[in-house]
């Protein structure tokens, strides 16, 4: 890469993102230095700018930042590092620096999706979406049909947590469904945007 570490004085904007869910975990700040430190350890390590030093994240919390990816930006003075954090990622606990407000419930459903890609690819034993896999799209259609049928049920009666649980089946089993025809949910929200 051929950063351009002088427009900014020496230091350049690091957007970190969790490489699963694509959620923004952070901003943060490198220097040369810190950057050549990130790519030799694997870990994400910064310039402090108040402190004047090299921090890497998670050298006292032990909640690092282990490096996936990086690439920059096209005027090369911005890098974005996809990463797989350990911990939370905010000093205050929370998961992110942006807080919980930037969407947990919707992050996990890719966290969801990438696990069913994994297990439609290695089929593990003993794995329940695995035996899915295995049988076929006409038993996974099956089984999305019987989940919306057990949830139109639920809906007239009064009992919401048996509602709530067939609501998030019939998702589940949608899930599997659209990773065994190789789709994704960003394939249907795409329609729903334009739709909308």
């Amino acid at each position: 890469m051929a950063l351009n570490f002088e427009k900014l004085g020496g230091i350049l904007p690091a957007i970190i993102q969790d490489s699963d869910t694509n959620e923004v975990l952070m901003l943060g700040f490198v220097n040369q230095e810190s950057y050549d430190k990130t790519i030799a350890e694997g870990k994400v390590c910064f310039y402090s700018r108040t402190k004047e030093r090299l921090w890497t994240k998670g050298e006292e919390s032990g909640n690092f930042l282990n490096v996936v990816e990086i690439t920059e930006d096209c005027d090369h003075d911005t890098l974005l590092i996809r990463v797989e954090p350990v911990g939370p990622v905010c000093h205050t606990g929370e998961r992110t620096c942006f807080g919980e407000a930037s969407g947990p419930g919707l992050s996990f459903l890719t966290k969801l999706q990438n696990l069913l890609k994994t297990r439609k690819k290695e089929l593990p034993e003993g794995s329940y979406t695995s035996k899915l896999f295995k049988a076929g799209v006409n038993r996974i259609a099956k089984k999305l049909g019987e989940e919306a049928i057990e949830l139109v049920i639920e809906a007239k009666d009064d009992d919401d947590s048996l509602f709530l649980n067939e609501a998030a089946d019939l998702l589940f089993h949608m899930m599997i469904l659209l990773v065994d025809r190789g789709y994704e949910l960003e394939d249907v929200t795409r329609i729903l945007e334009e739709r909308h």
